[in-house]
């Protein structure tokens, strides 16, 4: 991954830390592609229950690195829309991976924004399934302030989390905004003092539950959005069908019961 991304894992959570502090966490073309290939590798990852992703130094990610502007002002802008229609990545393009890669995970996804998460960097962090932010964060929707529009699959995301006033407002200006507005207006799910600590504590908690039911519990909110209300009744009951009596739910029950820690197997 060109040292632009780091994983670690332990005890079925991976961390996944956007490594290029010098430059802000900044994307470039090794970025996207670190990003992509780390949703690959944790898909692949035996035993994993749940990812923190966050950014090393003093920020999250500050968005497009400024060569690529440079490269724009220049007019060679060409080299970089050259494969934005090529759906590289199932439904998205590579740069849209770097962002839906998140969602896509079979497991929940929790984000830690601190510094500025400005334009491809905010999309980043829309991807997770839980964003988690200092109050102090520096937040926006940045694109027209270089004449583009959000194209990481922002519009996608951002549209079940905030209302659409408030998204146009902010896409049409690019205003910035912090950790606590981003709160009030539904992109954050919650404001701490230390983001990382608090995603830390949320993915344990979640790797303590039933992996088959979060698994589950993940496929029907990513379809929530899509699906009419019969599909999503239908989707419900199949993924109930598929779960209840299996081992792991069983233990589910028996260590409610006998009131201990559940010890649950890992899917396959």
């Amino acid at each position: 991954m060109a040292g632009r991304v780091t994983l670690t894992f332990a005890d079925g959570v991976a961390e996944a830390r956007l490594d290029r502090p010098d430059k802000l966490n900044a994307l470039d073309s090794a970025m996207f592609e670190a990003l992509a290939l780390a949703g690959e590798r944790l898909t692949r990852a035996r035993g994993l229950r749940a990812v923190v992703l966050h950014g090393a130094g003093r920020t999250f990610s500050a968005g497009l690195d400024m060569a690529s502007f440079a490269a724009m002002a220049a007019g060679g802008g060409e080299t970089l829309t050259a494969d934005l229609e090529a759906r590289s990545h199932g439904i998205a393009n590579l740069a849209q991976q770097a962002a839906f890669a998140w969602r896509a995970l079979p497991v929940p996804v929790i984000a830690a924004l601190h510094g500025v998460a400005f334009g491809g960097g905010f999309q980043i962090a829309l991807g997770a399934d839980v964003r988690y932010a200092a109050p102090d964060t520096k937040l926006a929707i940045l694109e027209i302030k270089w004449g583009l529009v959000p194209d990481m699959g922002g519009i996608a995301l951002m549209r079940e989390l905030a209302s659409g006033d408030v998204i146009r407002e902010l896409a049409f200006t690019g205003r910035q905004f912090s950790g606590e507005e981003a709160f009030r207006y539904g992109f954050v799910t919650a404001v701490h003092a230390d983001p990382l600590e608090a995603a830390r504590r949320t993915a344990r908690a979640i790797a303590e539950k039933s992996p088959d039911a979060v698994r589950a519990l993940k496929r029907l909110l990513n379809a929530s959005a899509d699906l009419d209300a019969a599909a999503l009744l239908l989707a419900e009951s199949r993924e109930q069908a598929r779960i209840i009596g299996a081992p792991n739910q069983v233990e589910a029950v028996r260590a409610g019961l006998e009131r201990r820690a559940p010890n649950f197997v890992d899917p396959e």
